[in-house]
């Protein structure tokens, strides 16, 4: 984590320096820098991105509304960790609602979210073949973002919305599976413009719990190293 205010693209500079020390930190946690459960101490951040202790500070409070990082009284701020059984209810959630959504996804096949899609799916897919892993959780997170908009239910996008703040963590695709999760992409997104309903559901829901199973493996292989 070395971005600072003085070195920042123009766009993000004219950004309040909470919104930028946000968006580096929710990149820390989403790319797997900063692992769950590790403790965030506010001094060494703020030395850490160059900035004073308030915008650090702000940053966590909107982290932890997001259910990326987790404050206690005893503690302080940390890495929002989940238990193995909260993630696979989250997992299972998550997949039926992805699902769903594509299924509305192919059933309107809005040629204007169809454009979108299909520039994100080319730059996800090209940021994975050339090992540009930090660009990754932006562009998987901006995929799904566009396919939930061109699911047009309202109802239905806020849910997800939440949901996926909530599980961040859980779905950050890692550099390993990187290949594999923007080939899964590219099917969803061929099925609904296809207008195949039951094949972009069932892809939409494989696709979660591919990504839900990888994130459980590694954890309790984590858990196991650490034992």
């Amino acid at each position: 984590m070395s971005t600072a205010p003085d070195t920042a693209p123009p766009e993000t500079a004219r950004a309040p320096l909470r919104d930028v020390v946000t968006s580096e930190l929710r990149q820390a946690i989403l790319g797997g820098r900063l692992r769950p459960g590790q403790r965030l101490v506010e001094d060494r951040l703020a030395q850490q991105l160059g900035v004073s202790r308030n915008p650090v500070r702000e940053a966590l409070r909107s982290l932890a509304a997001e259910g990326l990082v987790e404050v206690t009284a005893r503690r302080g701020a940390a890495v929002a960790a989940h238990s193995p059984e909260d993630a696979i209810e989250m997992i299972e959630v998550r997949a039926t609602l992805e699902a769903l959504n594509a299924r509305h996804a192919a059933r309107r096949r809005d040629p204007a979210m169809l454009r979108v899609l299909a520039e994100v799916l080319r730059a996800g897919t090209a940021a994975a073949a050339s090992g540009a892993a930090d660009k990754l959780p932006e562009l998987n997170a901006r995929f799904h973002d566009a396919l939930a908009a061109a699911g047009s239910n309202r109802v239905l996008g806020d849910l997800m919305r939440s949901l996926r703040l909530r599980t961040g963590i859980v779905f950050a695709p890692p550099a390993m599976r990187a290949a594999a999760t923007w080939e899964e992409h590219a099917a969803i997104l061929k099925a609904v413009i296809a207008g195949d309903e039951e094949l972009a559901s069932l892809l939409a829901h494989r696709h979660v719990m591919n990504a839900g199973t990888d994130f459980l493996r590694r954890e309790t292989e984590e858990g196991g190293r650490r034992a």
